[in-house]
């Protein structure tokens, strides 16, 4: 019997349930006994997660038979939940910070990202205006100036220009969201004014977008969620060519369509490819369509002088995003929002009830204006910390290692006439495979996998149908043995493959 047919059983036999006074389990003196061994804990795994498999060995579902299908009635021991940690919960993560986990991007963290995170826990305030916290909406604005500032961006970006300013979201996915929604009004606005006999369903109906084939699937889901239609543009070499753009809205506008917005990636996902700004972006100013610059994983590295380039055309852009979550030692979640003029985001999520209402409305921003959800964390905290306790020189310094030792992944890779390097390496992302067919890539995979030493993920190029392996250098104290080890490994399962088989051989 769980605690709901408990209660309902007292109910139809007519005895009162208990309603004793709230006393709670964990008081401060506990927090702070406790507090202290989970920062040991932490701190233990972290150091000597060398020692783990860094990919569980579980199967799906095997969670679900160690615990209890119910929750507990009565107050468990901290220490049986500390054992059930341990004999529940670290079997099946797959640990991001592990020196051999070179999949996906970096997973960014640090000891001063984690104190933010635990001082915002404590302070626990719901910053959705700037009465229900002011620290919390003020820190945000100082800490989005302070990266805007790194990044060199232009200064209409900067909440000092009185229209722009930035925001942080959880994910970059909600920012193409929002900045397609904010897009869609300011088209719907414009096409009002040039035709008022088109009423705003109708112009939804002709709105059209673009982005490169290469662009995160976010960019696709966010078409799915507005119902606006979204064109793929067939990238040359991995990049969005202002040429092709161009082509696809001259055939949209002779068929009636209204071009309204543009993603363009720095660092796609699957290859690390930079799309053209400077050609794209004059495109969208003529014809007047949002351009969004999706930066997830790169812009972090756009704070080293050298990287900077990358960015040329950004003037263009009416938004910009990046996540310190990946590559910036800020931990999950903090994705870093900019807007060149608010207004269109403002207008988009207005709704005004009173119990919202203060008396210092106008002099700084609401950010529950500047998003879909009302309710929003102490996160600039965690960016203030590592900031002030890294320093710009030092984050610089730790995103310069990790390029170096993809570069020296690149060169090892290149040593070995088996392997092939399938995109330039411009940050600390490799991507390489077999010289051959897919089916030789995907067998190296695999047993790349079951060995269970690195771990890593493959991806695809669809306009050629080519399968390779990526390596990204994500351990924050990562080192040459580091790379010279997932190197080593990848070479002594290669080693072992048949080659010749006809299995593997080009048809």
């Amino acid at each position: 019997m769980n605690v709901f047919d408990n209660k309902e059983s007292l109910r139809k036999s007519g005895r009162k349930i208990s309603h004793d006074v709230y006393t709670p389990k964990m008081d401060a003196e506990e927090f702070r006994k406790r507090g202290k061994e989970m920062i040991d804990f932490v701190a233990n795994y972290l150091e000597n997660i060398d020692e783990l498999k860094v990919f569980p060995q579980v199967e799906p579902g095997y969670l679900h038979k160690m615990i209890s299908a119910d929750p507990p009635i009565k107050p468990e021991e901290w220490d049986n939940i500390m054992n059930d940690v341990n004999s529940v919960i670290m079997p099946g993560i797959t640990h991001w910070h592990h020196p051999h986990f070179h999949a996906y991007f970096p997973a960014a963290n640090s000891y001063a990202a984690m104190c933010g995170d635990i001082l915002s826990g404590g302070i626990g305030c719901i910053g959705f205006t700037w009465a229900s916290s002011p620290a919390c909406t003020e820190l945000e604005v100082v800490m989005m100036d302070w990266l805007a500032k790194m990044l060199q961006l232009p200064k209409d970006f900067l909440s000092e220009s009185g229209t722009g300013g930035g925001v942080i979201y959880n994910t970059c996915s909600e920012a193409t969201f929002v900045a397609l929604l904010a897009a869609r009004n300011k088209a719907i606005e414009f096409r009002r004014k040039e035709n008022l006999d088109e009423d705003q369903y109708t112009i939804m109906s002709k709105l059209v977008g673009y982005y490169s084939d290469q662009a995160h699937s976010s960019v696709e889901r966010a078409g799915l969620l507005s119902m606006i239609k979204m064109r793929e543009v067939k990238s040359i070499k991995r990049k969005m060519r202002g040429s092709v753009l161009q082509e696809m809205i001259k055939e949209d506008l002779e068929n009636g369509f209204y071009p309204f917005y543009c993603v363009a990636t720095l660092g796609t996902t699957g290859s690390c490819a930079f799309d053209s700004l400077d050609e794209i972006g004059p495109i969208c100013e003529a014809h007047q369509i949002w351009l969004h610059v999706d930066a997830a994983y790169a812009g972090s590295a756009l704070i080293c002088q050298e990287y900077r380039h990358l960015l040329d055309g950004i003037e263009y852009a009416m938004s910009f995003v990046f996540n310190p979550h990946k590559w910036m030692l800020v931990n999950f979640d903090c994705s870093a929002v900019w807007f060149k003029d608010s207004r269109f985001v403002v207008e988009t999520f207005t709704v005004d009830p009173v119990y919202l209402k203060h008396k210092k409305e106008g002099k700084c921003p609401d950010f529950r204006h500047w998003h879909i959800q009302l309710g929003r964390r102490f996160r600039s905290l965690k960016i203030w910390f590592v900031l002030r306790l890294y320093g710009v020189d030092g984050i610089q310094k730790y995103i310069r290692n990790h390029i170096k030792l993809a570069h020296l992944f690149e060169k090892l890779m290149l040593g070995d006439d088996r392997f092939e390097i399938v995109e330039e390496v411009t940050m600390g992302l490799v991507c390489f495979r077999l010289k051959g067919n897919n089916e030789i890539n995907k067998e190296l995979y695999s047993r790349i996998e079951g060995d269970g030493r690195i771990h890593i993920v493959t991806s695809e190029f669809s306009d050629t149908d080519t399968l390779y392996l990526r390596f990204a250098v994500c351990y924050q104290f990562a080192t040459e043995d580091h790379v010279k080890y997932a190197y080593g490994t990848i070479i002594d399962i290669t080693n072992q493959m048949d080659l010749c088989s006809d299995l593997f051989l080009e048809k």
